[in-house]
């Protein structure tokens, strides 16, 4: 299984784990819940700009 070494696929990839996890088990983030959000937008920026 090869590991792609695009950013943007890998800032993509964190962020739908993280959101099916905090979804399917209920996992509160508490003060770290701005992350989600936050890696969204970054996962976002990374695929406009190609990288």
């Amino acid at each position: 299984m090869n590991i792609t070494k695009s950013y943007s696929m890998l800032a993509l990839a964190s962020f739908l784990i993280l959101d099916g996890l905090c979804g399917v088990f209920g996992i509160n983030l508490g003060q770290l819940s701005v992350v989600v959000p936050l890696l969204a937008l970054i996962a976002g920026c990374l695929i406009l700009t190609g990288r």
